[in-house]
């Protein structure tokens, strides 16, 4: 999977993040984005015990597939993965995103999540309610 030009700073590489998911096994599970049986992309689902929240991490669409509503549709199976509350119980949903990924702050945005104020490094956070 690649992504366009000046992306990469927005995405964490796929085998971070399956590193990631291995160590944090027993709260997180890691999702292909699948058109057929071909793999387009990946998201992260992970549970933080400590603050009882989801988070949705390293969402990435292939470049050639971006804009073609993939990104739409592996949100909503997420947050219907979320709402079976897998790991936990939480009506909360948080991401990170750099304010420059205008694609995904759109994406975000027609979700309903909202800034919270808050930052990780040069990234917004994110929150949804359920």
């Amino acid at each position: 999977m690649k992504l366009n030009d000046g992306q990469e700073k927005f995405v964490s590489h796929p085998i971070r993040s399956l590193a990631q998911a291995y160590v944090y096994y027993n709260q997180c599970c890691p999702f292909g984005i699948y058109l057929d049986d071909k793999m387009i992309g990946y998201v992260m689902v992970i549970y933080d015990y400590d603050l009882e929240v989801y988070n949705i991490w390293h969402m990435m669409i292939d470049r050639e597939y971006q804009h073609k509503g993939y990104g739409q549709m592996a949100m909503e199976k997420c947050l219907s993965y979320i709402k079976t509350k897998p790991f936990g119980s939480s009506c909360k949903v948080v991401l990170t995103c750099n304010r420059d990924n205008f694609g995904a702050m759109h994406l975000y945005g027609k979700f309903g999540f909202s800034e919270t104020g808050n930052m990780d490094d040069d990234e917004v956070e994110l929150a949804l309610m359920e």
